[in-house]
């Protein structure tokens, strides 16, 4: 079975909990991405999405330059170790209505997996299975 660290993204942009929104802002459409992992003192403390700086911060009309990423961020994230399998990861996300989850070993930051990777994941799977269908099909 596959499990999370084979889908996993490891490359994890994080931040330190006393920057800002504005310097998260910038981060988020620099790299292209919609979520940081906010750490503080090498640990995780939470998580600011694109949807966090809309809610809590432009819908509010505060100044993202003088909001630090503590008062923001969502604190309660969910995760999941590596040897997780995705079908429990898969659960996991749905029961929580949430688009992504944390990947810890040993209480360290290793990766992030999202609704995107899985997606992914399953595209690839259904292509190999139609490919190999379609070999059967050829050679019987």
């Amino acid at each position: 079975m596959t499990q999370v660290r084979d889908i996993m993204e490891k490359n994890v942009i994080t931040m330190d909990y006393r920057k800002t929104a504005l310097d998260a802002s910038v981060i988020l459409k620099e790299k292209e991405i919609s979520f940081l992992v906010i750490m503080k003192e090498g640990k995780i403390a939470g998580i600011v999405s694109e949807s966090d700086i809309v809610r809590k911060i432009a819908a509010e009309d505060l100044r993202p330059s003088q909001i630090k990423l503590e008062e923001i961020m969502s604190k309660d994230f969910k995760w999941v170790a590596p040897d997780t399998e995705i079908e429990q990861a898969v659960q996991k996300m749905l029961n929580n209505i949430i688009r992504r989850l944390i990947v810890l070993e040993n209480e360290e930051l290793v990766g992030v997996i999202t609704q995107t990777d899985f997606a992914d994941f399953l595209r690839s799977k259904l292509l190999i299975n139609a490919t190999v269908d379609n070999i059967d099909s050829e050679q019987g």
